[in-house]
């Protein structure tokens, strides 16, 4: 078993499920490795890799004592969503997590830049009702980074960096496609704030194109419509949502092909996420939405859990003091 990082106060801890990533392994490694501020511990989990990821994970972790390697069975081809969470747990059972300070889901197909740690460790400093947060994917498209334009209300898939306290709060991951807009959904709920931002000291570029990871980049923007489905995303804000996608590559198909996803869904009456209480909270924040725009409604509901938080303080305060 590897040892904890002795370069950092132990803060926290990286889990990273990967299969058939040895086109961008290695330079998603070294991002990690010139980091200003270090993981006390690094989890790889190997999910069944057959082009050369495994390999190249044995070659750092024998160089590198705070990055441990977890191997999973073949499971026959790459799972995205359930899959994914459950190499995620696989990585996360073998971590005493009460240890660590901060926690983060990171992918094995990204590159950050160097402070990238340090800017997400300061904001969970500077606000004590942050729990989740991110920079923003940039992706290669035509000798251009293109910004995969994720939401300033969610902190980004590929690279979650929770504080312990929330994530064990709202129960953790959902296993199933939309798992990854469950939990920061699930965190307002819960009164935890969750972000992310578009600044150079975090900006990193995704290597492979969100969506990608499974059969196409197409199929990808369909399993995205049925999982806004699963959430229990409604009809009008899915179409406007389809809409702002129409002018972002892959141009229109992306967006059709989006909307398709939820439409076959529906029309299917596949299940949706089984919390009623969630999917009222999640509907009502959508009207919010298309009622005063995105930034304004998740401000305002950021602003009530800080409100919260700040008068939660002032009535301990004035207990311990007898007031």
């Amino acid at each position: 078993m590897s040892a904890y990082n002795a370069e950092t106060d132990g803060r926290y801890v990286l889990i990273s499920p990967c299969r058939d990533e040895a086109p961008f392994a290695r330079r998603c490694i070294e991002s990690v490795l010139q980091q200003t501020t270090l993981p006390a511990l690094w989890v790889i989990v190997d999910d069944g890799s057959r082009d050369g990821t495994s390999e190249i994970l044995t070659e750092y972790a024998q160089r590198i004592s705070w990055i441990r390697i977890v191997r999973v069975p073949d499971r026959g081809a790459r799972k995205v969503g359930p899959g994914v969470v459950d190499a995620f747990y696989a990585g996360l059972g073998t971590v005493a997590l009460q240890e660590f300070e901060y926690l983060c889901k990171f992918d094995l197909d990204l590159d950050i830049p160097p402070r990238y740690f340090e800017y997400l460790i300061r904001k969970m400093e500077a606000s004590p009702r942050l729990g989740t947060c991110s920079g923003k994917p940039y992706f290669e498209h035509g000798g251009k980074l293109i910004s995969e334009r994720c939401g300033d209300e969610m902190s980004v898939g590929m690279t979650k960096f929770y504080r312990v306290a929330c994530f064990l709060d709202i129960g953790g991951f959902v296993r199933e496609v939309m798992w990854d807009g469950i939990d920061c959904h699930r965190c307002r709920m819960r009164n935890w704030i969750a972000c992310s931002w578009d600044t150079p000291e975090i900006r990193f570029q995704h290597l492979r194109p969100m969506g990608a990871s499974q059969d196409n980049i197409l199929k990808g923007r369909q399993r995205h419509g049925f999982g806004q489905y699963f959430l229990g995303t409604g009809w009008l804000y899915m179409s406007v949502s389809a809409f702002y996608r129409l002018l972002h590559p892959p141009y229109i198909l992306g967006a059709f092909f989006m909307w398709w996803g939820y439409a076959r869904s529906a029309w299917k009456k596949l299940p949706r996420y089984p919390d009623p209480e969630f999917r009222r909270f999640l509907r009502d924040f959508h009207w919010q939405c298309l009622l005063m725009g995105k930034a304004k409604a998740t401000a305002r509901l950021h602003f009530a859990i800080r409100k919260k938080q700040t008068h939660l303080v002032a009535k301990k305060t004035a207990t311990q003091i007898g007031v």
